[in-house]
Protein backbone atom coordinates (compact mmCIF):
# COMPACT_ATOMS: atom_id res chain seq x y z
CA UNK A 1 0.00 0.00 0.00
CA UNK A 2 1.22 2.95 -1.10
CA UNK A 3 2.56 5.61 1.86
CA UNK A 4 0.31 8.29 0.63
CA UNK A 5 -3.00 6.80 0.93
CA UNK A 6 -5.54 8.56 3.00
CA UNK A 7 -6.30 5.10 4.82
CA UNK A 8 -4.55 2.46 6.28
CA UNK A 9 -6.72 -1.22 6.31
CA UNK A 10 -6.57 -3.79 9.21
CA UNK A 11 -7.97 -6.86 8.59
CA UNK A 12 -8.74 -8.69 11.57
CA UNK A 13 -9.51 -12.36 12.33
CA UNK A 14 -11.15 -14.42 15.55
CA UNK A 15 -12.09 -18.30 15.17
CA UNK A 16 -11.02 -18.72 18.96
CA UNK A 17 -14.27 -20.44 19.79
CA UNK A 18 -17.49 -21.18 17.59
CA UNK A 19 -17.51 -17.93 15.60
CA UNK A 20 -15.93 -17.25 12.29
CA UNK A 21 -15.08 -13.55 12.11
CA UNK A 22 -13.83 -10.78 10.07
CA UNK A 23 -13.68 -7.43 10.46
CA UNK A 24 -11.76 -4.33 8.67
CA UNK A 25 -10.84 -1.47 10.90
CA UNK A 26 -8.74 1.61 9.76
CA UNK A 27 -6.07 2.90 11.47
CA UNK A 28 -8.51 5.60 13.13
CA UNK A 29 -9.86 2.29 14.53
CA UNK A 30 -13.47 3.16 12.78
CA UNK A 31 -14.76 0.01 11.99
CA UNK A 32 -15.00 -0.27 8.33
CA UNK A 33 -16.93 -3.50 8.45
CA UNK A 34 -17.58 -6.33 10.68
CA UNK A 35 -18.96 -9.96 9.80
CA UNK A 36 -19.63 -12.88 12.59
CA UNK A 37 -21.00 -16.54 11.29
CA UNK A 38 -22.39 -18.36 13.99
CA UNK A 39 -22.33 -21.95 15.05
CA UNK A 40 -25.21 -22.12 17.74
CA UNK A 41 -27.33 -24.21 15.36
CA UNK A 42 -24.30 -27.05 15.25
CA UNK A 43 -23.85 -27.29 19.01
CA UNK A 44 -27.43 -26.64 19.91
CA UNK A 45 -28.14 -30.31 20.81
CA UNK A 46 -24.87 -31.17 22.39
CA UNK A 47 -25.27 -28.23 25.05
CA UNK A 48 -22.58 -26.58 24.42
CA UNK A 49 -19.49 -26.30 21.97
CA UNK A 50 -18.06 -29.62 20.00
CA UNK A 51 -14.23 -28.41 19.60
CA UNK A 52 -14.11 -30.77 16.62
CA UNK A 53 -17.53 -29.69 14.58
CA UNK A 54 -16.50 -25.73 15.49
CA UNK A 55 -13.05 -26.23 14.00
CA UNK A 56 -14.74 -27.98 11.06
CA UNK A 57 -17.14 -25.25 10.46
CA UNK A 58 -14.55 -22.60 10.66
CA UNK A 59 -12.52 -24.04 7.50
CA UNK A 60 -16.00 -23.95 6.05
CA UNK A 61 -16.75 -20.23 6.07
CA UNK A 62 -13.63 -18.87 7.17
CA UNK A 63 -12.93 -17.93 3.67
CA UNK A 64 -16.75 -16.80 2.69
CA UNK A 65 -16.64 -14.29 6.06
CA UNK A 66 -12.99 -12.48 5.10
CA UNK A 67 -14.36 -12.24 1.80
CA UNK A 68 -17.84 -10.67 3.20
CA UNK A 69 -15.77 -8.21 5.26
CA UNK A 70 -13.66 -7.06 2.77
CA UNK A 71 -16.18 -6.22 0.07
CA UNK A 72 -18.36 -4.31 2.78
CA UNK A 73 -15.56 -2.17 3.25
CA UNK A 74 -15.26 -1.21 0.03
CA UNK A 75 -11.98 -2.14 0.16
CA UNK A 76 -9.50 -5.31 -2.01
CA UNK A 77 -7.40 -7.40 -0.50
CA UNK A 78 -4.39 -5.94 -2.04
CA UNK A 79 -5.68 -3.26 0.09
CA UNK A 80 -4.92 -4.42 3.39
CA UNK A 81 -2.07 -3.39 5.04
CA UNK A 82 -1.80 -5.46 7.90
CA UNK A 83 -3.41 -8.52 9.17
CA UNK A 84 -4.34 -9.35 12.79
CA UNK A 85 -5.43 -12.84 14.73
CA UNK A 86 -6.58 -14.21 17.57
CA UNK A 87 -3.62 -16.84 18.22
CA UNK A 88 -4.93 -17.49 22.54
CA UNK A 89 -6.55 -17.78 24.33
CA UNK A 90 -9.31 -20.56 22.68
CA UNK A 91 -9.72 -24.03 21.28
CA UNK A 92 -6.55 -25.37 19.53
CA UNK A 93 -8.54 -26.04 16.69
CA UNK A 94 -10.48 -23.52 16.02
CA UNK A 95 -7.56 -21.13 16.74
CA UNK A 96 -5.36 -22.55 14.18
CA UNK A 97 -7.89 -22.34 11.47
CA UNK A 98 -7.32 -18.61 11.55
CA UNK A 99 -3.90 -18.21 12.28
CA UNK A 100 -3.58 -20.20 9.30
CA UNK A 101 -5.74 -17.92 7.01
CA UNK A 102 -4.14 -14.90 8.34
CA UNK A 103 -0.53 -16.75 8.11
CA UNK A 104 -1.36 -17.13 4.23
CA UNK A 105 -2.17 -14.03 3.48
CA UNK A 106 0.14 -11.90 5.28
CA UNK A 107 2.71 -13.94 3.08
CA UNK A 108 1.06 -13.66 -0.07
CA UNK A 109 0.17 -9.72 0.59
CA UNK A 110 3.48 -8.89 1.85
CA UNK A 111 2.52 -7.28 5.13
CA UNK A 112 2.86 -7.85 9.11
CA UNK A 113 1.20 -10.36 11.06
CA UNK A 114 -0.22 -9.38 14.13
CA UNK A 115 -0.95 -12.03 16.85
CA UNK A 116 -3.93 -11.20 19.31
CA UNK A 117 -5.05 -11.99 22.80
CA UNK A 118 -8.18 -12.82 22.55
CA UNK A 119 -9.15 -11.27 25.85
CA UNK A 120 -7.28 -8.27 25.86
CA UNK A 121 -9.43 -7.58 22.97
CA UNK A 122 -12.54 -8.09 24.13
CA UNK A 123 -11.26 -5.24 26.43
CA UNK A 124 -10.18 -3.33 23.25
CA UNK A 125 -13.64 -3.39 22.41
CA UNK A 126 -14.25 -0.88 25.07
CA UNK A 127 -11.68 1.64 23.33
CA UNK A 128 -13.04 1.28 20.12
CA UNK A 129 -16.64 2.79 21.35
CA UNK A 130 -15.37 5.13 23.62
CA UNK A 131 -13.45 6.63 20.51
CA UNK A 132 -10.23 7.69 22.82
CA UNK A 133 -7.22 6.32 25.10
CA UNK A 134 -9.29 4.79 27.88
CA UNK A 135 -6.02 3.52 29.73
CA UNK A 136 -5.10 2.95 32.12
CA UNK A 137 -8.31 1.11 34.02
CA UNK A 138 -9.22 -2.01 35.53
CA UNK A 139 -10.74 -4.83 32.92
CA UNK A 140 -13.48 -7.47 33.53
CA UNK A 141 -14.27 -10.10 30.98
CA UNK A 142 -16.78 -12.45 31.41
CA UNK A 143 -17.92 -14.51 28.85
CA UNK A 144 -18.15 -18.40 28.37
CA UNK A 145 -14.71 -19.60 28.51
CA UNK A 146 -13.48 -16.86 30.39
CA UNK A 147 -14.23 -14.34 33.80
CA UNK A 148 -10.88 -12.77 34.48
CA UNK A 149 -9.80 -9.27 36.27
CA UNK A 150 -7.14 -7.51 34.68
CA UNK A 151 -5.42 -4.44 35.39
CA UNK A 152 -4.78 -2.61 32.46
CA UNK A 153 -1.47 -0.34 32.22
CA UNK A 154 -2.10 0.29 28.63
CA UNK A 155 -3.92 -0.79 25.69
CA UNK A 156 -0.63 -3.68 25.27
CA UNK A 157 0.13 -4.03 29.06
CA UNK A 158 -2.17 -6.31 31.45
CA UNK A 159 -2.03 -8.02 34.81
CA UNK A 160 -4.14 -10.88 35.68
CA UNK A 161 -5.54 -9.86 38.74
CA UNK A 162 -7.69 -12.60 39.25
CA UNK A 163 -9.92 -15.60 37.44
CA UNK A 164 -12.52 -18.26 37.58
CA UNK A 165 -11.01 -21.27 39.54
CA UNK A 166 -13.85 -23.42 38.13
CA UNK A 167 -16.92 -22.69 35.84
CA UNK A 168 -16.84 -18.80 33.64
CA UNK A 169 -19.57 -17.26 34.55
CA UNK A 170 -20.98 -17.41 30.69
CA UNK A 171 -20.23 -21.41 30.96
CA UNK A 172 -22.50 -21.14 34.37
CA UNK A 173 -25.69 -19.86 32.71
CA UNK A 174 -25.59 -22.66 29.99
CA UNK A 175 -25.24 -25.08 32.37
CA UNK A 176 -28.24 -23.93 34.80
CA UNK A 177 -29.81 -23.44 30.98
CA UNK A 178 -29.39 -27.40 30.80
CA UNK A 179 -30.78 -27.82 34.17
CA UNK A 180 -34.06 -25.71 33.62
CA UNK A 181 -34.65 -27.59 30.77
CA UNK A 182 -33.59 -24.51 28.35
CA UNK A 183 -32.19 -24.14 25.16
CA UNK A 184 -27.95 -23.20 24.29
CA UNK A 185 -27.00 -20.77 24.31
CA UNK A 186 -28.37 -20.51 27.79
CA UNK A 187 -27.32 -16.83 28.80
CA UNK A 188 -29.98 -14.83 26.65
CA UNK A 189 -32.85 -16.81 27.63
CA UNK A 190 -32.16 -17.07 31.20
CA UNK A 191 -31.97 -13.40 31.02
CA UNK A 192 -35.27 -13.53 29.31
CA UNK A 193 -36.95 -16.03 31.78
CA UNK A 194 -35.51 -14.53 34.67
CA UNK A 195 -37.82 -11.02 34.16
CA UNK A 196 -40.53 -12.81 35.24
CA UNK A 197 -39.21 -14.25 38.29
CA UNK A 198 -37.97 -13.46 41.87
CA UNK A 199 -34.46 -12.70 42.35
CA UNK A 200 -34.84 -12.74 45.88
CA UNK A 201 -36.80 -16.46 45.87
CA UNK A 202 -33.94 -18.54 47.02
CA UNK A 203 -30.93 -17.38 48.27
CA UNK A 204 -28.13 -19.03 46.41
CA UNK A 205 -24.13 -18.65 47.34
CA UNK A 206 -22.09 -15.51 46.61
CA UNK A 207 -18.59 -17.53 46.44
CA UNK A 208 -15.64 -15.40 47.20
CA UNK A 209 -17.68 -11.98 47.46
CA UNK A 210 -16.49 -11.53 50.86
CA UNK A 211 -13.00 -13.07 50.21
CA UNK A 212 -10.01 -10.45 49.40
CA UNK A 213 -8.67 -12.18 47.01
CA UNK A 214 -9.85 -11.58 42.94
CA UNK A 215 -11.45 -15.03 42.03
CA UNK A 216 -14.60 -16.08 41.23
CA UNK A 217 -16.34 -19.55 41.45
CA UNK A 218 -19.64 -20.63 40.19
CA UNK A 219 -19.45 -24.35 40.29
CA UNK A 220 -20.75 -24.31 43.62
CA UNK A 221 -23.71 -21.95 42.86
CA UNK A 222 -24.13 -24.29 39.81
CA UNK A 223 -24.65 -27.22 42.05
CA UNK A 224 -26.92 -25.41 44.30
CA UNK A 225 -29.66 -24.86 41.19
CA UNK A 226 -29.31 -28.21 40.61
CA UNK A 227 -30.36 -29.18 44.31
CA UNK A 228 -32.72 -26.62 44.14
CA UNK A 229 -34.28 -27.83 40.73
CA UNK A 230 -34.28 -31.27 40.89
CA UNK A 231 -33.55 -32.12 45.15
CA UNK A 232 -30.80 -32.77 46.93
CA UNK A 233 -29.48 -36.31 46.60
CA UNK A 234 -30.38 -38.40 49.78
CA UNK A 235 -33.23 -36.08 50.68
CA UNK A 236 -36.47 -37.35 51.54
CA UNK A 237 -37.93 -34.15 50.95
CA UNK A 238 -39.16 -34.22 46.96
CA UNK A 239 -38.88 -31.07 45.43
CA UNK A 240 -40.36 -27.93 44.30
CA UNK A 241 -42.40 -28.98 41.07
CA UNK A 242 -40.49 -27.08 37.87
CA UNK A 243 -43.64 -24.49 37.38
CA UNK A 244 -43.02 -22.18 34.85
CA UNK A 245 -42.97 -19.19 37.98
CA UNK A 246 -40.65 -21.51 39.53
CA UNK A 247 -38.24 -21.70 36.84
CA UNK A 248 -38.63 -18.00 36.47
CA UNK A 249 -37.32 -17.89 40.03
CA UNK A 250 -34.42 -20.10 40.12
CA UNK A 251 -33.51 -18.32 36.84
CA UNK A 252 -33.43 -15.13 38.97
CA UNK A 253 -32.41 -15.63 41.72
CA UNK A 254 -29.13 -17.31 40.17
CA UNK A 255 -28.50 -14.41 37.98
CA UNK A 256 -28.66 -12.08 40.40
CA UNK A 257 -25.84 -14.43 42.84
CA UNK A 258 -23.47 -14.07 39.63
CA UNK A 259 -23.75 -10.77 39.18
CA UNK A 260 -23.84 -9.36 42.70
CA UNK A 261 -20.28 -10.89 42.86
CA UNK A 262 -19.16 -10.05 39.17
CA UNK A 263 -20.17 -6.29 40.32
CA UNK A 264 -18.15 -6.96 44.31
CA UNK A 265 -15.41 -7.87 42.37
CA UNK A 266 -14.93 -4.86 40.03
CA UNK A 267 -15.63 -2.90 43.31
CA UNK A 268 -12.42 -4.55 44.74
CA UNK A 269 -10.38 -4.72 42.03
CA UNK A 270 -10.89 -1.07 41.66
CA UNK A 271 -9.86 0.04 45.07
CA UNK A 272 -6.69 -2.85 44.69
CA UNK A 273 -5.72 -1.54 41.57
CA UNK A 274 -6.31 2.47 42.56
CA UNK A 275 -7.90 2.71 39.24
CA UNK A 276 -10.91 5.03 38.38
CA UNK A 277 -12.11 3.73 35.78
CA UNK A 278 -13.59 -0.01 34.39
CA UNK A 279 -14.26 -1.77 31.22
CA UNK A 280 -15.92 -4.33 31.11
CA UNK A 281 -16.33 -6.81 27.81
CA UNK A 282 -17.36 -10.72 26.85
CA UNK A 283 -20.81 -12.21 26.01
CA UNK A 284 -21.89 -11.88 29.27
CA UNK A 285 -21.51 -8.13 29.43
CA UNK A 286 -24.85 -8.41 27.13
CA UNK A 287 -26.76 -9.11 29.95
CA UNK A 288 -28.92 -5.72 30.36
CA UNK A 289 -29.17 -6.64 34.73
CA UNK A 290 -25.57 -7.02 34.74
CA UNK A 291 -24.93 -3.45 32.88
CA UNK A 292 -27.62 -1.91 34.86
CA UNK A 293 -26.11 -2.95 38.17
CA UNK A 294 -22.55 -1.56 36.78
CA UNK A 295 -24.01 1.27 36.43
CA UNK A 296 -25.19 2.22 39.69
CA UNK A 297 -22.45 0.74 41.15
CA UNK A 298 -20.19 3.15 38.90
CA UNK A 299 -22.29 6.21 39.78
CA UNK A 300 -22.55 5.45 43.47
CA UNK A 301 -18.55 5.09 43.35
CA UNK A 302 -17.41 7.55 41.31
CA UNK A 303 -15.97 5.29 38.49
CA UNK A 304 -16.06 5.76 34.84
CA UNK A 305 -17.66 2.92 33.23
CA UNK A 306 -16.96 1.87 29.93
CA UNK A 307 -19.22 -1.35 28.56
CA UNK A 308 -18.44 -2.36 25.32
CA UNK A 309 -21.14 -2.59 23.08
CA UNK A 310 -23.83 -5.67 22.59
CA UNK A 311 -22.62 -6.46 19.10
CA UNK A 312 -18.70 -6.58 20.20
CA UNK A 313 -19.32 -8.15 23.50
CA UNK A 314 -19.55 -11.71 21.90
CA UNK A 315 -17.10 -13.26 20.03
CA UNK A 316 -16.39 -10.89 17.18
CA UNK A 317 -12.99 -9.60 14.90
CA UNK A 318 -13.30 -6.15 15.12
CA UNK A 319 -11.81 -5.83 18.83
CA UNK A 320 -8.81 -7.02 16.55
CA UNK A 321 -8.36 -3.64 15.99
CA UNK A 322 -6.04 -3.87 18.97
CA UNK A 323 -3.37 -5.38 16.36
CA UNK A 324 -3.34 -1.56 15.66
CA UNK A 325 -1.20 -1.09 18.81
CA UNK A 326 1.03 -3.06 18.19
CA UNK A 327 1.34 -2.72 14.75
CA UNK A 328 2.48 1.29 16.44
CA UNK A 329 4.91 -0.41 18.82
CA UNK A 330 6.59 -2.63 16.31
CA UNK A 331 5.11 -5.97 17.58
CA UNK A 332 4.58 -8.14 14.82
CA UNK A 333 4.76 -12.10 14.58
CA UNK A 334 6.65 -14.32 12.76
CA UNK A 335 4.74 -16.45 10.10
CA UNK A 336 6.15 -19.52 12.30
CA UNK A 337 4.03 -18.23 15.40
CA UNK A 338 1.78 -21.19 16.92
CA UNK A 339 -1.66 -20.66 19.09
CA UNK A 340 -1.50 -20.99 23.14
CA UNK A 341 -5.06 -22.20 23.27
CA UNK A 342 -4.23 -21.96 27.55
CA UNK A 343 -4.81 -18.70 29.85
CA UNK A 344 -1.36 -18.05 31.07
CA UNK A 345 -2.01 -16.61 34.51
CA UNK A 346 -0.03 -14.57 36.29
CA UNK A 347 -1.51 -13.53 39.91
CA UNK A 348 -0.55 -10.79 41.76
Amino acid sequence: MSSDRPRQLLLALESSCDETAAAVVDRQRKVLSSVVATQHELHERFGGVVPEIASRAHVERILPVIDEAIRRAGAKLADIDAIAVATNPGLVGSLLVGLTAAKTLAMVLDVPLLAVNHIEAHLYACQIAAGRNVFPAVGLVVSGGHTNLYDCRSPVEFELLGSTTDDAAGEAFDKVAQVLGLDYPGGPLIEKIAAKGDPKAIAFPRTFLKDERLDFSFSGLKTAVLYAARGTPGSRTPPVPLTEQRIADLAASFQAAVIDVLVGKCEQALLKANRSTLLVGGGVAANSVFRNRLTEMADRSGVELIIAPREYCTDNAAMGAIGWELLDRGVYSPLDVDVTPGLVRKQR
